[in-house]
C-alpha cells in the first residue's frame, strides 16, 4: 500500500466520520490491504503526451484514433469495510487509480471482444464534458461496475480538456469527434451484426451520440443497432425532437433518462437559452417511440445530481435490465408509468419478511 493511498484514505474517511479512524485505521506498515485491478477497453482521439504516468499518457489535444486498455486499480481497504460501505459513492470513486495503459491497434481491441452469443455485443460509452483521460477511465469503469457491463463496454474518449472553464472548447472538440464515433458504430455493427450493438452517451457525450447516429443513418440507412441510451443529455430538447425521426429507424429502442435537480444541465439551459433533453419537465409526449425514465423520485446520489449512472445503484439495476436482459420499461422492476411514454423509477425496496407481511395483513 502506497503512503499516498493510505493518507488519502485517512483524510477522506476522517472527514466523513470524525474520530472514527483513531481506532479503525492502523499505521501504513500494518495496514492489511489488497489491490484489485480491472481493464477498460478504449478508443481515443486524444494526443499522446510525453508523460510516464499512465494517468497522463493521453492529453486533451485532437489526434488520430488510438486504442487499447486502461487498467483501473481499486484500493481495497478491507480493514475499513464498514466505513467504506457507509461512505457516499462519489467519495469512494476517489479510491480508484489508473495505473497502466496498454495501447494496441483498434482492430486488436475489437478482436478481444467475445462473440455476441456468449457475452453480448460491445456497448459504446461516450463520456461528457470536463473529463480528462484519467477521470474518464475511472468513470467508465464505475459505469461498467454499476450496470454490470464488464466484457461489453468500449469507452470512446474524445479530447475533452478536463477543465471546468473550457465548456465551449469541449463542445468544439465533441463536434470534431463525431465522424470517428460514427465510424466506430458502423464498424461494430459490421462485426457483430444487426440489432446487437448498444450505444450509451452521458451529458455532452449524449449530444455526440445523437449527432453520430444522424450521420450513421445518412450513410447507412439500412443499418440496425440495439439500445440507444441517453443519460443526463446536455442537448437542446427541441433539436433532439427534430432529429429523432431520422435516427429512430436505425435503433431497436431509444431510452432517455431525466431528472430534476441536475445542476449542470440547469446551468447549460441558462447558457444556451433552451431546456436540455436530460431535464425533467419537458413535453416528452412529443418524442414518439422514446422511453423516458424520470429519476426525480430517487434520493440524491451526488452534490450535482448529474452522475446517477455511476453513483446510483437503483439506476445501475435499471440499466442492467435494459442493456443485459433486453427488458423494455414496461417489463422492468420499480418503474411506474406516469404518461404515454414516461416512467418514474422508484428506489428498490427490500423484500418483506414473512413477519412483515403478517403485520400488513393484520392491519
Amino acid at each position: 500500500m502506497r503512503l499516498s493511498d493510505f493518507y488519502l484514505a485517512r483524510v477522506i474517511c476522517t472527514s466523513l466520520l470524525p474520530g472514527a479512524l483513531m481506532f479503525a485505521l492502523p499505521a501504513p506498515a500494518a495496514a492489511q490491504t489488497e489491490l484489485r485491478n480491472w481493464e477498460v477497453p478504449f478508443f481515443t482521439l486524444r494526443d499522446r503526451t510525453d508523460s510516464d504516468d499512465p494517468a497522463e499518457i493521453f492529453g486533451s489535444e485532437r489526434s488520430d484514433l488510438k486504442a487499447g486498455w486502461c487498467r483501473v486499480r481499486e484500493l481495497d481497504l478491507n480493514v475499513l469495510s464498514p466505513i467504506a460501505d457507509s461512505a457516499p459513492s462519489f467519495i469512494r470513486e476517489e479510491f480508484l487509480r489508473v495505473d497502466q495503459v496498454r495501447e494496441k491497434e483498434s482492430n486488436l481491441v475489437l478482436d478481444a471482444f467475445q462473440p455476441a452469443e456468449t457475452s453480448g455485443a460491445p456497448l459504446v460509452y461516450v463520456h461528457g464534458y470536463y473529463i480528462s483521460f484519467e477521470k474518464g477511465c475511472r468513470r467508465a469503469f464505475s459505469l461498467q461496475q454499476n450496470a454490470d457491463l464488464a466484457g461489453r463496454l468500449l469507452w470512446f474518449s474524445w479530447p475533452s480538456d478536463g477543465a471546468v472553464a473550457y465548456y465551449t472548447h469541449d463542445e468544439a472538440d465533441l463536434y470534431w469527434s463525431v465522424p470517428d464515433l460514427a465510424d466506430t458504430i458502423i464498424e461494430l455493427e459490421r462485426r457483430f451484426g444487426d440489432g446487437v450493438v448498444d450505444v450509451v452517451g452521458h451529458s455532452l457525450g449524449a449530444r455526440g451520440v445523437v449527432l453520430a447516429l444522424y450521420e450513421v443513418a445518412n450513410r447507412h440507412p439500412d443499418i440496425r443497432l440495439g439500445e440507444i441510451v441517453l443519460l443526463a443529455a446536455d442537448m437542446d430538447f427541441a433539436i433532439f425532437e427534430r432529429i429523432l425521426p431520422r435516427i429512430a429507424p436505425i435503433a431497436q429502442n431509444i431510452s432517455v433518462y431525466v431528472t430534476t435537480g441536475d445542476r449542470p444541465l440547469a446551468i447549460s439551459a441558462q447558457l444556451h437559452g433552451y431546456p436540455r433533453l436530460g431535464e425533467a419537465g419537458n413535453d416528452v409526449s412529443k418524442l414518439a417511440g422514446v422511453e423516458v425514465i424520470d429519476l426525480s423520485d430517487l434520493p440524491a446520489d451526488s452534490p450535482t445530481g448529474h452522475l446517477y449512472h455511476i453513483y446510483s445503484e437503483d439506476v445501475g439495476n435499471d440499466l442492467k435490465q435494459l442493456l443485459n436482459e433486453g427488458k423494455q420499461a414496461a417489463e422492468r422492476r420499480n418503474l411506474t408509468r406516469s404518461g404515454s411514454n414516461i416512467w418514474r423509477l422508484q428506489a428498490d425496496q427490500p423484500e418483506k419478511t414473512g413477519t412483515d407481511r403478517g403485520f400488513d395483513q393484520a392491519e
